[in-house]
């Protein structure tokens, strides 16, 4: 099956569904930072092209003959980061990776984004291009700390297939979820050798230090150092700074699942921004292996932990 990811940033989907056995012959993005590392990290090609022109840009991926896409549009501004505001622009390349869908017709697409995004008029426009088109969806937000990530980190994901029933993927999905979420000891063993870390906050009414024996926080795209006079927050598990550091970019390359090998080049902000706005590896393989498990039939868990469902949106 001949998968192609778009707006593929530096490749955290593609090496997902690699790892689940996919053949991923191509990645399109527009951002060259995120080109030059997804070329140190693959050997099939990545295209500089203009998402956004959906034409041009349908009619080059139709040359890979794709039975799937899959891709994560720009989510600044669907992000709970911030204000924000679906009509400032990147929030229209959702549409346009409908359109481009919708022209191409691949038997399946995937599509992964914040959870916010359930919000938003843009994904409501998507779904009826989707629906005009001949698909049948799957939609959930998942939670990456209970599947395989050591981050607590909610995503959006959409399945498609053509001429399928909705909901056709959802107890695959269900069926794979970890019963307890992963923290970050549970990822790293011994590889790690502090207790708590800092991570800061976007406000200082949340707290800033977190323990390894908890999934971390979100990996965002900045990485800031502890600044002077930082308030220790009632919900900091320490008394004390004394020890205390953020995490390594590489540290948080990790705790998107990336491997040790991966190799990141450019600027520290552009490498740093890179591992906040990647697809945590293992949180693509696990929407990819119940891809898997639905084409070869595999046999389904007679029922669904209800428990684990309503954990899905903690």
């Amino acid at each position: 099956m001949n998968v192609v990811d778009l707006f593929c940033g530096c490749g955290g989907l593609s090496l997902g569904f690699e790892k689940a056995g996919f053949d991923v012959v191509a990645g399109y993005d527009n951002w060259a930072a995120a080109i030059n590392v997804y070329k140190q990290n693959f050997d099939h090609p990545i295209n500089q092209v203009d998402l956004s022109n959906v034409d041009e840009a349908s009619n080059h991926i139709s040359a890979y003959e794709p039975n799937m896409i899959i891709g994560g549009p720009p989510c600044q501004d669907f992000s709970s980061a911030g204000l924000r505001n679906e009509d400032n622009g990147r929030g229209n390349l959702t549409l346009c990776y409908a359109k481009i869908i919708s022209n191409i017709r691949p038997e399946w697409f995937v599509m992964e984004n914040v959870a916010t995004i359930t919000k938003t008029n843009k994904l409501a426009g998507a779904k009826a291009i989707f629906k005009k088109a001949g698909y049948g969806l799957t939609q959930i937000v998942l939670n990456a700390a209970l599947c395989g990530v050591p981050q607590k980190r909610k995503r959006f994901f959409m399945i498609g297939k053509l001429d399928a029933e909705d909901d056709f993927l959802l107890p695959y999905i269900l069926q794979n979820l970890s019963k307890k979420e992963m923290t970050v000891k549970d990822y790293f063993g011994d590889k790690i050798n502090i207790e708590y870390y800092y991570r800061h906050p976007r406000s200082y009414a949340r707290r800033g230090v977190f323990s390894v024996n908890e999934p971390s926080p979100t990996i965002r795209g900045v990485n800031r150092p502890i600044p002077a006079g930082y308030p220790i927050h009632a919900n900091d598990p320490v008394d004390s700074l004394d020890g205390i550091r953020p995490l390594t970019t590489k540290e948080r390359s990790l705790i998107q699942t990336f491997p040790e090998t991966y190799n990141f080049i450019g600027s520290k902000s552009e490498i740093e921004q890179m591992i906040g706005n990647a697809v945590p590896v293992n949180l693509g393989k696990f929407v990819a292996t119940a891809i898997t498990d639905f084409i070869e039939n595999r046999p389904l868990i007679p029922s669904v932990d209800k428990c684990q469902q309503s954990r899905l949106f903690e």
